[in-house]
Parts: structure tokens; C-alpha cells; sequence
């Protein structure tokens, strides 16, 4: 007789413990959003008719919420005295009315929520922007052979070391470490609260090192990063008490520069703004290679939530990204960001790849980007529209 019920115990617990593969629809549905560029192929606030499409598509395609770009390569798509301003002058001029209170109104009457996206520390090739004609050459990177990005022919590796190395993301990046940098970038979020104080939030993007290919993970092992500057060293041998030296000291300085610019903007946003920002989806290799300590922030609650890009063609490595960056530190509040503009003319791929990251029940998915969605009519293809 207790040889009969161990055999059906273990026939009990063999089918309760079988591996069910197909992913299960999320208790409650993330929160989903749109990045909408500001220069991409329908540069939305441009155009009264390009914002109103954009609300009624997103409210239409089930989103909650937009990433809408105001602040690119130093310039501003809003009033500022700190960035060039010169792209939202020439749109009022040329419009009559303002574009971002204009979205705001038109969002919120849709309750859909909008955040300001904000590049920080990438200037792509202005190299005209206000902060550089203000703080000089200091505060573009300089490599660990002595070369400032100002002076990359072509913004990328010099010869003949570009034979083996690249930038993922050549441009002028600039040091947070270096004396100006944050408080620049400061006012000139001081600016964007004062004339749109009922945003939704800040979303900070390109807030890291830039990073060369291949990537070494630290200043300890060979290869090629960035902040270097004679400014910046000065700054880390004042603070530790020690002569510079590369290492590990110097990779916890340099990665605590810009998660001083994470905590100082967190600082003077108004209340009811959220903040957030794209980070890399690696986190190991963000935290060595690009000083992006994106968990640490979370921690802290320097971020309200933090997008991971989960930029892939790979199924296979989304669904381990979208399974362990939730689990993991602060994961409760880490959406999945998704490179949507890889499958636009493929919205089965795309639809799939969104099943994928809704079933690890994130906090929320991000497509990127709207303009690519409309290129390819594939904003109907999403699963969160409307019947």
C-alpha cells in the first residue's frame, strides 16, 4: 500500500513540476510607451497636424506613454537661454504657436502621459553647441592616450588604431567629471521646468561613457575609454588622496560622476515629474565599460524606473533579457525597451517580440520608435490596439 501512494505522489508531483514554455499573459498589463525623435523622418513637432496624429495614434495603439525628444547635440525644441534654442524659435516662428504646449494639451486631454526625452552627455558633431563655446575643450572626453574626441578625423578612432577599435556611437561625448558639465546641463533643465512645468517627466538618454569596440570592462585590462582629461584627473586625485592611477578607484570615480548628474537633475525636478532613462540592457557591461551604474540609481531612487534597451533580432536572448532584468536589482521598476524599427515590415516579428516581453510581467515596454512604426504602417499591428 505505501508503495501504491509513493507511485501516485510522484506521478503528482512529475505533472505539477513540468515545464510549461508558453508564455502566460501578465497579471496586470505594462505600462507602454512610445519614443517619438525630434529630428527623425516625421520631425512631430514640426507640424500642429504630425501632433495631433501622433496623440491619436498612440491613444488609438493602447499607450500610455511618450517619450517625446526636446533636447538633442546641445540643441533645445523648447525655450533656453543655455541650449540653442534656434529649432524651437524657427518652429514658433513658422507655426504661430508653441508645438510642446500644444502635445502636452492635446496628451493629456487623451491621458496619455508625456516625458521629456533628454540627451545629456551626447553632442553628436555640434561642435557650435552653447556649452562648448562656454566651457571650452575640457568638457569633450579625452581617451586614455591623451586624445580629446574634438580631434577624432571623422569623430571616429584615429589611425592606426582604428583598424581594430571603433566607437559604438561616434560623436563628441561629453565628461561629467569635468569642472561646468553638470551645472550646464543643470540650468538648462531649469530651463525646460520653467516653460513646461506640467510634463509628465524627464527621460534621460545617452547618460554614460561612450564606449569603443570592442569593450573592455574597466581601465585595468587593455583596450580604449574615456575621461581622461587633465581636468578630470585633477578632480580624482583631490578627492581620493591619491596619485592617478588606472584601476579600480578610478573606474568607481569616474562611474560616480555620472551618477552625480543622475542624482543633481533628480534634485531639482518638480514633484509630480517622473524620472527616468534608457540605460544599456547589459548591466554588468554598463557598470564596467560605460560608467552607467543604472541599478545603483534605482536604488537610491535617483530614477523612478529605468528602460533597458533590449535592442535584438535574437528571440532567443530577449526572452532571457526580459526574464532576468525584472528579478534583478530594482528590476520591479525596469521596463523593456524594444528596437521595433528592426521588424517593421515584419509585424508578426514584431507582435512576437512584444508577447515576449509583456509575459515577464516588466513594469513597462518601450518601442522605439514611433517614426519608424509610421514609415511602415505598423502601429495597427500592435497587440494593445483597440478594437
Amino acid at each position: 500500500m505505501r508503495l501504491l501512494l509513493a507511485f501516485f505522489s510522484l506521478l503528482v508531483l512529475t505533472a505539477c513540476s513540468g515545464r510549461d514554455t508558453t508564455p502566460e499573459t501578465p497579471l496586470t498589463a505594462p505600462r507602454r510607451a512610445l519614443w517619438v525623435l525630434a529630428e527623425g523622418s516625421h520631425r512631430v513637432l514640426e507640424d500642429g497636424a504630425r501632433i495631433d496624429a501622433l496623440v491619436d495614434n498612440a491613444a488609438t495603439a493602447g499607450v500610455s506613454d511618450l517619450f517625446v525628444q526636446v533636447h538633442r547635440a546641445g540643441r533645445s525644441w523648447f525655450p533656453s537661454i543655455h541650449a540653442d534654442d534656434s529649432p524651437h524659435r524657427e518652429i514658433v516662428e513658422e507655426l504661430g504657436f508653441d508645438p510642446l504646449a500644444r502635445l502636452l494639451e492635446r496628451a493629456h486631454a487623451r491621458n496619455l502621459k508625456v516625458h521629456a526625452w533628454f540627451n545629456c552627455l551626447s553632442l553628436a558633431g555640434n561642435q557650435n553647441a552653447p556649452l562648448l563655446k562656454k566651457l571650452g575643450r575640457d568638457a569633450v572626453h579625452v581617451d586614455r592616450e591623451g586624445r580629446s574626441l574634438l580631434d577624432y578625423p571623422g569623430r571616429d578612432v584615429p589611425q592606426p588604431d582604428r583598424k581594430y577599435i571603433q566607437l559604438g556611437t561616434p560623436g563628441l561625448w561629453l565628461d561629467p567629471a569635468s569642472p561646468g558639465v553638470i551645472e550646464h546641463l543643470e540650468a538648462t533643465l531649469d530651463d525646460l521646468i520653467r516653460v513646461a512645468p506640467n510634463l509628465d517627466g524627464l527621460h534621460l538618454d545617452f547618460i554614460r561613457h561612450p564606449m569603443a569596440l570592442p569593450i573592455a570592462p574597466g581601465s585595468r585590462f587593455n583596450g580604449l575609454d574615456f575621461g581622461y582629461g587633465a581636468a578630470s584627473k585633477t578632480r580624482f586625485e583631490s578627492e581620493s588622496g591619491r596619485k592617478f592611477a588606472r584601476g579600480d578607484r578610478w573606474d568607481a570615480f569616474r562611474r560616480a560622476a555620472v551618477g552625480e548628474l543622475v542624482r543633481r537633475l533628480d534634485e531639482r525636478l518638480p514633484e509630480h515629474w517622473e524620472h527616468s532613462a534608457a540605460v544599456i540592457a547589459y548591466a554588468d557591461r554598463a557598470y564596467l565599460s560605460a560608467m552607467q551604474d543604472w541599478r545603483h540609481w534605482l536604488e537610491q531612487n535617483w530614477l523612478d524606473f529605468a528602460v533597458a534597451m533590449s535592442y535584438t533580432r535574437d528571440d532567443r536572448l530577449l526572452r532571457y533579457q526580459a526574464n532576468s532584468l525584472p528579478g534583478g536589482v530594482g528590476g520591479e521598476r525596469v521596463w523593456l525597451g524594444l528596437g521595433s524599427w528592426l521588424f517593421t515590415s515584419r509585424p508578426e516579428r514584431l507582435r512576437t517580440q512584444i508577447k515576449i516581453a509583456e509575459a515577464a510581467s516588466p513594469a513597462g515596454v518601450a518601442l522605439f520608435s514611433y517614426d519608424a512604426l509610421v514609415d511602415e504602417n505598423a502601429l495597427d499591428a500592435l497587440p494593445w490596439t483597440a478594437p
